[in-house]
Formats: structure tokens, C-alpha cells, sequence
């Protein structure tokens, strides 16, 4: 690494510090939780039934599609490309989760989450619901300040979205009839 971007890389505010840690959180969180239900769609789609919340199809297509979208965001945020959207669908997913968790906790339904694959009925006593709650809350926040902050370093936003740099071209010149006519 050059002197140059040793300095650059340590005057970078600690707000962009914060949103890459957060970006970094969330993506592997995700695309771990992807990575392990896209080989076994099947019990993904069992997963998601057991919620008791969707039409039975509708928990199919969800439980089939939820993991290539997990995979998918947790892509987009660790190589931060497309940053801010990809954080917004992050914690939708993140809010979702919630809301399904506390959904079959009020309703006394013991399921195990199947967040990291897994899922599946087990005994009321093993459910671990505001555990994972707490967790997703946390994931939702990280979510939320990627949103809110998106700049970072080591994103491929910075790369895809630079700033034209038009110090190079040379300068406009007003004719002088032009000149006469802004006085």
C-alpha cells in the first residue's frame, strides 16, 4: 500500500468505519443463513410452512426463493455494491423474521426458527424466540445505519459511483461577444 492511500484510508470519518462493519455484519450474516438453506430447499419450504402464517403455496414459492435472495443481499452488502438497497432489503428480511418469530411465540407454536437452516417442531422448553429476536433486532439496526450511512470504504459503490472528475479537461472559454453581452 502507497503512503498515499495508507493516509487516505485513515482520515475516512468513523461514521464509514461503523457503516462497514455493519455492511460486513449483516452480509455474512445473511449470506451464510442463504448458503445453508439453498442446498436444501425442501426443508427451507418445510421451514416456512411451519410458521403458520402464509397460504400453504405462497410458504412454498417463499421457502424457495428466500435463500437464493439471502445469498444474493449478503453478496450485494459484503462487496458493497448497491449498498443502500441492498441494506433496505436486508432489514426487511430482518423485520420479517421478527415479526414471524414473535408471530408463532404469541401463538405457543415451538418451532426451531430454521433462520440457519434446520427448522422443524421441537419442544416448547428449547425454543430460543427472544434470543433470536434480540439478534435479528440487532441485524435490522446494522441494516438500518447501512441504509442511512451507505458511503464506506472497500465498496464497489465507490468504484461504480465515482465522481466524474472533469479537472482535466480544459476549461470553457466565453467568447468575447459573449462577455459583452452578461455585463
Amino acid at each position: 500500500m502507497s503512503d498515499t492511500s495508507a493516509v487516505s484510508l485513515s482520515r475516512r470519518p468513523w461514521q464509514e468505519w461503523v457503516t462497514l462493519a455493519a455492511r460486513l455484519i449483516l452480509g455474512v450474516t445473511i449470506l451464510v443463513a442463504g448458503l445453508l438453506k439453498v442446498t436444501r430447499l425442501d426443508a427451507s419450504v418445510q421451514s416456512v410452512r411451519l410458521y403458520q402464517i402464509l397460504p400453504w403455496d405462497v410458504a412454498g414459492f417463499v421457502g424457495t426463493a428466500l435463500p437464493i435472495v439471502e445469498v444474493i443481499v449478503g453478496l450485494l452488502l459484503i462487496t458493497g455494491t448497491f449498498t443502500r438497497v441492498s441494506a433496505v432489503v436486508g432489514s426487511l428480511l430482518m423485520l420479517a423474521f421478527i415479526i414471524g418469530i414473535a408471530s408463532v411465540w404469541a401463538r405457543g407454536i415451538s418451532i426451531d426458527c430454521g433462520c440457519f437452516g434446520g427448522g422443524g417442531a421441537i419442544e416448547a422448553s428449547k425454543t430460543q424466540y427472544p434470543l433470536e429476536i434480540l439478534r435479528d433486532t440487532g441485524l435490522l439496526l446494522t441494516g438500518a445505519w447501512t441504509a442511512w450511512l451507505p458511503r464506506a470504504p472497500f465498496a464497489v459503490d465507490n468504484w461504480l459511483f465515482a465522481p466524474i472528475d472533469h479537472t482535466d479537461s480544459e476549461p470553457e472559454t466565453i467568447a468575447e461577444d459573449d462577455k459583452e453581452s452578461t455585463r
